[in-house]
Formats: structure tokens, sequence, C-alpha cells
């Protein structure tokens, strides 16, 4: 690689098929090759924007370069190599984006399963915090305390189930909760 001299603050590249063996700045290069690269790489890849990117990307790493070939002698064959080496680096960055994001997605739902397990862990802790709660009161207060919180019942029906008062259904309940809020403290001051 030879660096190419700058005319003007424009690049040059000099085109041994010319015949003239002339400098030809990047700007013509540009000008004569754009579309049929363009169009070349629509039909390859498939997709007008995807190949209006690789395009402009080609010229701009030619642009970018420090150092630029001299002597080429088909230009079309240099931008499609080039385009070419730009598009194959693209597919392999958007593979590890894929395989990245894949990876991602695992993780994520692998935490989502921990986030379960904590959960489930937290339910049953509170199950056997209310469980020994309810050995601290009586069966009646015990019954009235499932029916209600678990079940759904209303006082009324619970009351016509154990054939207590509904004031008594209160009573039970409030004896449960007092149950619950002081085993919950107890453990608390465990911690």
């Amino acid at each position: 690689m030879i660096a190419a001299p700058i005319k003007n603050g424009i690049r040059t590249v000099k085109f041994a098929a010319s015949g003239l063996n002339a400098d030809l700045p990047l700007a013509l290069l540009y000008q004569e090759h754009y579309e049929w690269l363009y169009l070349w790489l629509r039909k390859k890849t498939g997709n007008s924007h995807h190949a209006e990117d690789i395009a402009q990307d080609t010229f701009a790493r030619i642009l970018q370069s420090h150092q630029i070939l001299f002597d080429i002698h088909e230009p079309r064959a240099f931008l499609t190599t080039t385009a070419k080496n730009i598009w194959i680096n693209q597919l392999k960055r958007q593979q590890f984006e894929a395989a990245y994001l894949s990876e991602l997605q695992v993780l994520q739902q692998q935490l989502e399963q921990q986030t379960s397990l904590e959960q489930s862990m937290m339910i049953l802790s509170a199950i056997e915090q209310i469980s020994l709660a309810l050995h601290k009161v009586s069966s009646k207060a015990r019954h009235a305390f499932v029916a209600h919180f678990m079940e759904g019942y209303t006082y009324v029906e619970i009351a016509n189930q154990l054939g207590v008062s509904t004031k008594m259904i209160q009573k039970y309940l409030s004896q449960c909760l007092v149950a619950c809020y002081t085993i919950q403290r107890q453990l608390e001051f465990d911690i």
C-alpha cells in the first residue's frame, strides 16, 4: 500500500485501467460507481436500505483510510471487494448481537424463575407464620379465619356454620389477627 496523494484536499486513486494512468479523485470514483455499487448490493442483500448503508460505508472506508492502493486495474472489483468485506463484518456483528440478545433472554428467564422461587419461599414462610399463629387460638377461631380470609365466607355464613353470633366471629377473627401480628413481631426481633 502506498499513501494516496492529496490534491486540493481530496485523496486520489491512480487507475491503471484508464490507460492514461491519471489520478482520479475519490469524488469522481463515487460519482461514476456509486449507483452501480448500490444496485449490485441491493440485488445481493435484497434490501435497499441495507444496500445503501453498505455502499456509503464502502466509500467512507476508502475516504478514511490513510493508505490506498495504487494501480487499481478494476475499480468495480476494488469497490466490490471492499463492500463484501463490510457486508461480511456487518453479518458477523448481527450474528454476534443476535447471540448476545438470545443469551440475555435466557438470563432474564432464569432470573424470572429465580424471582418466582424467591416469591414462593416468601409465600411458604408467610403460610408457616400464619400456621404458627393459628395454632395459638381455638379451633373455632381457626375455622372462622380460614372460612373468611381463604374461602371468602361472610361473617353471617361463618356464624351459621359455627352456631355462634356474628359478634363472636369478629372476636375470633380479631384473636387470629392479633396472633398473626404477634408471631410476625417475634420473627422480626429474632432476625
